[in-house]
Formats: structure tokens, sequence, C-alpha cells
């Protein structure tokens, strides 16, 4: 199934669609998938910030844009992946401590399906952010992608240590 139908699902089945994306199987390239699903949510989520920074450099002059833009370029694409890969080994060492035989590379798909799952909802709360500007709106919907994002999240570490017992 096509990733952009797989996050739509992911709203109403995600452990459905991590459980689908691990019977893939254990071949080669499978990290790089997941890798590639991490890279363009932080993409999408580095995309989301543009109108909040365009906004933001043109109400202050404190800090041009172009800077705003790397500095938000550099975070996104080259910290953020080192930090998503680092909370994934503590979630597949949470979940191998949890139940063992889970596999932590299913903890790894589980948050970068997760954020790329939400990255549509982010793109819609940056674009909200840029029209209304910081507010209790903002805010609300802020909350609500990461309610998002932990729901999902949960439900794909559900379906890894369901997958790590029908390997067992």
């Amino acid at each position: 199934m096509a990733v952009s139908a797989d996050i739509l699902r992911s709203y109403r089945a995600p452990r459905a669609v991590l459980r689908d994306r691990l019977a893939r199987g254990p071949h080669a390239g499978r990290e790089g998938r997941a890798l590639v699903y991490l890279m363009i949510a932080c993409g999408l989520i580095f995309v989301a910030q543009w109108p909040r920074l365009a906004r933001q450099a043109h109400l202050t002059d404190e800090v041009p844009f172009e800077a705003l833009m790397a500095g938000a370029l550099f975070g996104w694409m080259f910290v953020a992946p080192l930090f998503f890969y680092a909370v994934g080994a503590l979630l597949g060492l949470a979940l191998r401590i949890v139940r063992r035989g889970t596999d932590p590379f299913a903890a790894r798909l589980a948050l970068f399906w997760a954020l790329l799952a939400v990255s549509p909802l982010v793109l819609a709360q940056g674009a909200l952010a840029a029209l209304v500007g910081p507010g209790i709106l903002v805010l609300i919907t802020g909350l609500a992608v990461v309610a998002a994002f932990l729901a999902i999240l949960v439900a794909g570490l559900r379906a890894a240590l369901a997958a790590g017992d029908a390997q067992a």
C-alpha cells in the first residue's frame, strides 16, 4: 500500500498499519526504509516551520529570515534525526525489558512512522501559526498534534510488542 494511504489509515487503525509495515520481513533494506520515513517526516516538519519563521522575520528585525531558516534546517535535518534515533534506541531497550524477543527495529519503526503520520497535521498547524500568530488556537492545535503523535506511537509500540510475541 502507498505511504500516503497508510498515513491516512494510521488515524483509523495505527496498529494495523505498523503490523503491515513490520510484516514486510526482516530483509535487507528495512533500516533504510525506516530512515527514509524519518527523513521525510523531519523534512515535512521543517517545511511546516517556514510560514511561522516568515511571520517572525517580518514582524521583528532581530534575526533575518535566512538565519531563521538555516537554524531550522540544521535542527530538523541534522540534529532531530540523531535525537529520534536515540529516542528509538531507548524505546527499543524499554520494549526488550518489558518483553524479551522484541525487535528494537520495531520500536524505531513505530517512532519514525508516528512522526511521518502526524507530519500533515504539523503542516496544517504551521500554516495556522502563520495565519493567526501565537495564541490559544495554535496551542490547542499543537496539543492535538502531540495527542495524535502519542496515540499513533503507543499503538505502534503495542504492535511491536505483539510482533515480538509472534516471533517468540
